[in-house]
């Protein structure tokens, strides 16, 4: 995936891909192109059967600063270009594909996220970040308005009145807020953002079913738009599901054997 033109650096090791926004000049701006390129990394993670989950962090000082100004001066007057890559019931927000990405991504955020690096991290499952990290939606600020599903994401995430704060001034806010509000998981010191965040899905690697990780994924954020007593009689069927899975098995045999599991790798569908 890398290239001398290529803004994405990808690579594999200990069964992590790591996607690595590389335009630090920019503070990890996206251009359109990027933002293609992030979701053809993305893609290649989630259909790497090395890669039982996937990091999103940024080169440099940044995380990532948005949408390059070039780039959003040009959505203003033309709209923003298509991607290709869309199927016909995917969510139009940006991002939003992360969701259905069977494999856990968390984004490193080692510095500033705004506008859509606020969003690439919101879409994340899981957002580890150093201390001198900072947030912002930015969108009020531009005249637009609670786009690429912040509106219906964000509360849930950290509560409806913080989420109108954060939405409406568009304030910056740092990682201790962060974490306090629940948007932030851990805050982990700068210099060891990459290896702790490495050494926890390390340790879903070794212990937990991919499997596992998949179905639960896919319960959590399609049970936020059913009832009650649709969501408990789905978990109902995929747990039996589950039961006839081998994974089940193996950690049966693995617990009672007093070893660690061997669970089936995955490859996920294209997101």
């Amino acid at each position: 995936m890398s290239s001398e033109k290529s803004n994405i650096a990808y690579e594999v090791a200990d069964s992590i891909a790591t996607v690595r926004l590389n335009r630090p000049e920019k503070l990890n701006a996206f251009t359109f192109a990027m933002i293609e390129e992030i979701r053809a990394a993305i893609e290649r993670a989630a259909n790497d059967e090395r890669a039982v989950s996937i990091i999103i962090t940024g080169e440099g000082r940044g995380f990532s600063a948005g949408l390059d100004a070039a780039d959003l001066a040009q959505s203003t007057v033309s709209g923003a270009p298509k991607s290709e890559r869309v199927d016909a019931d995917e969510l139009p927000a940006l991002f939003s594909y992360l969701l259905r990405v069977p494999k856990p991504i968390v984004a490193a955020v080692n510095g500033v996220a705004a506008g859509g690096g606020f969003v690439l991290a919101m879409m994340s499952d899981l957002r580890f970040a150093s201390p001198d990290a900072s947030f912002t939606t930015v969108f009020s600020k531009r005249g637009l308005i609670a786009e690429h599903g912040t509106a219906w994401l964000l509360p849930r995430i950290v509560g409806t009145s913080r989420a109108l704060d954060l939405l409406w001034s568009s304030r910056r806010f740092d990682a201790a807020e962060a974490y306090r509000i629940g948007f932030v998981d851990r805050i982990v010191p700068r210099e060891r953002l990459l290896d702790e965040t490495k050494a926890y899905l390390r340790e879903l690697g070794a212990n937990v079913s991919p499997n596992s990780i998949a179905v639960i994924k896919s319960e959590v954020y399609r049970h936020w738009s059913l009832a009650m007593d649709a969501a408990f009689r789905d978990a109902d069927g995929l747990m039996n599901t589950a039961l006839k899975h081998p994974d089940a098995a193996e950690g049966v045999a693995s617990f009672v054997e007093r070893r660690p599991p061997r669970f089936m790798r995955i490859k996920g569908a294209k997101p």
